[in-house]
């Protein structure tokens, strides 16, 4: 026991208390003030910042809560340990300089972690998203639940979460589906080149002007497409809230067909040809003898390739 006191000695300063002194001198009553920091100190610290991240939460939004209760957390830990060892009588000065040679190795290491923490920053300030929001990322599609120091993190819609370095989202592009309270839903509509394109565009306003849900501010839009290969195109668009879009796009495409096949509409689809044996032979169809036809009546004729002339001797 006296060696590892005599060890601590030698990593304390020359001027501080030594640790075999300080117990034969002072006793425990340090030690007792260095686990009271600790037990009390933590807790309380942990408190204020629950308590500032919840105000701030209030009066902004929950991604700055969240943001600042974690720079008002850390640095109150700092204090409190740098307390702790100050009461157990260590000089900070060496700790500091190893501490900062440490940190230079850290650095050059977490060159990546740096990087993400100081895009959070860049997130906190920009404010493209907050806690909540709706976002697409490269195909990702999901719920922010978080923004933490180094990533995000989301939840998709089948209930899978998704970590994003903050990084990544400051360099590449991404949506922000909710961040508007309304929404359009654009339903693609082909009709032959037979109908009536005035028809055709009354029916689809009247299916939206039908659904409680359109909004008619922004109103409903009938979009000319083009000419395609068997049909005209349209774009059937119309507004709804952010919260119920997927609830009108649904309804809204099942009432599109159900009125065009009431109003005898007709919406074309590409057929397709049968074949049989090489790509070249056509579907066989054979001819059966309809009620009324002759059972002498001549054989339909064969293929040229298949009768020959019958050579001279």
């Amino acid at each position: 026991m006296y060696a590892l006191l005599q060890a601590a000695d030698s990593i304390a300063a020359p001027n501080a208390l030594s640790l075999s002194s300080f117990v034969e001198a002072e006793g425990f009553a340090p030690l007792v003030r260095a686990g009271a920091l600790v037990v009390l100190g933590l807790p309380a610290a942990w408190a204020v910042a629950r308590w500032i991240r919840g105000y701030v939460a209030r009066v902004s939004n929950p991604q700055k809560g969240l943001i600042t209760g974690k720079l008002v957390l850390w640095p109150l830990i700092i204090i409190i340990m740098v307390s702790v060892l100050g009461e157990l009588g260590f000089s900070l000065t060496p700790l500091l300089g190893a501490a900062g040679i440490l940190g230079i190795a850290v650095g050059f290491a977490s060159q990546t972690s740096v990087s993400n923490i100081i895009s959070g920053f860049f997130l906190l300030a920009e404010e493209p998203f907050k806690v909540g929001d709706i976002i697409d990322v490269d195909g990702i599609k999901g719920q922010v639940l978080t923004i933490d120091t180094l990533s995000v993190k989301m939840r998709t819609f089948d209930n899978k979460m998704v970590r994003i370095p903050n990084e990544t989202l400051v360099k590449s592009r991404f949506t922000n589906v909710s961040r508007f309270p309304v929404r359009r839903v654009d339903i693609p509509v082909g009709v032959a080149y037979r109908e009536d394109l005035d028809r055709v565009r009354a029916v689809l306003l009247e299916v939206a002007d039908a659904n409680p849900r359109v909004l008619m501010e922004p109103e409903p839009m009938v979009i000319f497409q083009g000419y395609a290969d068997s049909s005209i195109n349209f774009t059937f668009a119309v507004w709804a809230l952010r919260e119920q879009w997927l609830q009108v796009k649904n309804a809204i495409a099942e009432d599109v067909k159900r009125r065009l096949d009431e109003e005898g509409i007709e919406i074309p689809f590409p057929h397709r040809s049968l074949y049989t044996g090489s790509m070249t032979d056509p579907f066989p169809v054979r001819i059966m003898q309809q009620q009324g036809e002759s059972a002498a009546d001549p054989p339909l004729p064969q293929d040229a390739d298949e009768t020959e002339e019958p050579e001279d001797d």
